[in-house]
């Protein structure tokens, strides 16, 4: 710890950071040691037996099963196959997860901690913590802009990246496991049959805060809607 501390001191120094920048780097990097004590468990990993490693995360990320979205999809090798591209991830209170405009490059499964979810304009916050997800949308999307042909080969269909609507910030430290999307796109690639499924695809969108919220939005909209129509019916009416 004391090395890898001064490391970072010298290439604070290097780099000429202010000083609100190194205090902010030195929680991290604090925070970091805490949760992993300084070991690489990727390097640990690399060496071992296939299988062995097959166990191992099961053992390490119980939590997936636990997360509500897998739960409901109740399907090992999908599980497997997100388990093994997990990559450790811990973020210090303050830190901005998800920005609204920015594009979502990632999902978060939240271990530890607490975070808010805060819809860009009209101040919706949901919260956020042990056991729930955020960027879900990008499974969806996933899904939504690749294709396969006729030979049942997969063929990814040119696509803007998808926009966060939400800033996603922590509420205290976090610790979480990310899945990059290049990753969940060859999730998808290789399980798309299944995750097209129709009970699998209200699974998400029913476990999902951020499809909730489209669906609220929705019936708000049609709800205008209909009372627009209703008082100009009204109106004619009367005159």
């Amino acid at each position: 710890m004391s090395l890898r501390r001064r490391d970072v001191e010298q290439w604070m120094e290097h780099r000429r950071l202010p000083e609100n920048l190194r205090r902010q780097v030195r929680q991290a990097e604090r925070y970091n040691w805490a949760s992993t004590r300084g070991v690489n468990e990727e390097r640990i990993f690399e060496n071992l037996p296939e299988d062995l490693q097959k166990n191992i995360r099961r053992h390490l990320f119980k939590f997936v099963n636990k997360v509500r979205i897998f739960a409901l999809m109740d399907y090992e090798p999908i599980l497997d196959a997100i388990r093994e591209r997990l990559r450790q991830k811990t973020y210090i209170e303050g830190s901005e997860v998800f920005s609204a405009g920015d594009t979502i490059e990632k999902m978060v499964f939240i271990v530890r901690g607490k975070m808010e979810s805060r819809v860009d304009g009209n101040g919706i916050v949901v919260p956020l913590s042990e056991g729930d997800v955020c960027g879900e949308e990008l499974l969806t999307w996933c899904l939504e802009h690749s294709s396969i042909n006729k030979d049942m080969k997969r063929q990814q269909v040119p696509a803007p990246r998808l926009v966060s609507n939400r800033t996603v910030r922590c509420l205290s430290n976090v610790e979480a496991f990310s899945l990059r999307a290049a990753d969940l796109e060859e999730v998808t690639s290789m399980f798309s049959r299944f995750l097209r499924n129709p009970r699998v695809q209200g699974a998400i969108r029913y476990e999902s805060p951020y499809w909730r919220y489209l669906a609220a939005m929705r019936i708000q909209v049609a709800w205008r809607y209909r009372k627009r129509r209703l008082s100009r019916v009204q109106t004619s009416q009367s005159n």
